[in-house]
């Protein structure tokens, strides 16, 4: 099979590996399509120290299935599906069934180095992580189901409820599927913090209300939306200077998630968090129940999924696509790396 392979810090070339043959447990899909993440970026820079030389990546992934192991029940040869790339020992699933990303022997397909993952013509992976989905589906959308499982984690970690005014630091593709989990969660008052003006237009056509924090105080723009501060803000950067950003825009007693690893390490104002009762909640990747709603809700088909895909490139054309995202973020949504051309149109 070919494979999108990183051969050093700052460079992809498509090469050959074996296909890979399902075991008792697994199944074997051939790849649809998988989206290029942030993570995904930041490995391929060398930043995040999560991924290495020689490794094949891609979590964010759908295709159909090719080849069923033994002791597989309930998937078979040709259905579309998605995968949830946390993967936890089978004799544990009932003991962290929930909590799945908390378990201390997890792994994470297109993060474990040694796993050959979603960025290639052929993917093996347990058939308990396997989610089947609608066969008329556009299988595009499949590959859209675990950023946004990401964002509905983020969103339930926060206890956000119907009729809270929510910020939303960043309109990236974690930011702009927070906005679709929000609206899953029933929220309608959504304000998103955007410097880049193409994801400005994108968040506006998600239904929330995109501001530009250089050309006014971010605190003027949000009580100009809202009539006040924020009740919950949610963090889809992580970087010193948005999570100030959020501790100063969000009201007093009010939450805040953090959910953007844009940096390591951050500063923070401990009396804005102390003597103003601030909460802030981590969210990290998602549980299982998590995932299954938001691949039941991308089923559905919703209009405004096809906006979050900015580009589709085909598996010769993704190294350059991954140097060109290395060095800019005027791309607005999603980057889809294409395997099966013309089984996986929008």
């Amino acid at each position: 099979m070919k494979a999108l392979t990183l051969q050093e810090f700052g460079r992809m070339a498509v090469v050959e590996h074996p296909d890979p043959r399902a075991e008792d447990g697994t199944v074997v899909i051939a790849v649809i399509a998988t989206g290029i993440c942030g993570s995904d970026i930041h490995g391929y820079t060398g930043e995040n120290g999560r991924r290495f030389p020689g490794q094949i990546m891609g979590h964010e992934t759908v295709g159909h299935i090719i080849e069923v192991g033994g002791g597989v029940d309930g998937l078979a040869v040709g259905d579309l599906v998605t995968v949830n790339p946390v993967v936890i020992p089978a004799t544990d699933t009932d003991e962290y069934r929930g909590r799945e990303q908390h378990h201390p022997d997890r792994y994470v397909i297109g993060v474990r180095a040694d796993l050959p993952a979603a960025f290639a013509e052929r993917l093996c992976v347990p058939a308990r992580n396997v989610v089947r989905l609608a066969d008329d589906l556009p299988p595009d959308y499949g590959a859209l189901i675990e950023p946004l499982a990401v964002a509905v984690h983020a969103v339930r970690r926060v206890g956000i409820a119907p009729g809270q005014k929510v910020l939303v630091l960043g309109g990236g593709p974690i930011g702009q599927s927070v906005v679709l989990a929000l609206i899953m969660a029933g929220v309608t008052d959504i304000v998103v913090s955007e410097l880049d003006a193409g994801r400005r237009d994108l968040i506006s056509r998600l239904g929330a209300t995109a501001v530009d924090p250089t050309s006014s105080p971010l605190v003027a723009s949000v009580e100009g939306v809202f009539g006040s501060l924020a009740d919950v803000t949610i963090d889809a950067v992580g970087i010193s200077r948005t999570l100030e950003q959020a501790l100063t825009a969000t009201r007093f007693g009010g939450s805040i998630s953090l959910v953007g690893m844009g940096a390591p390490t951050v500063e923070l104002s401990a009396f804005r968090v102390s003597t103003e009762e601030r909460t802030i909640v981590g969210s990290f990747t998602y549980s299982s129940e998590d995932f299954d709603d938001a691949a039941h809700w991308m089923s559905t088909a919703p209009a405004a999924a096809s906006a979050l895909i900015s580009e589709v490139v085909s598996l010769d054309d993704a190294p350059a696509a991954f140097a060109r995202l290395a060095h800019s973020t005027t791309t607005p949504g999603k980057v889809l790396v294409r395997f099966n051309e013309g089984n996986g149109d929008v």
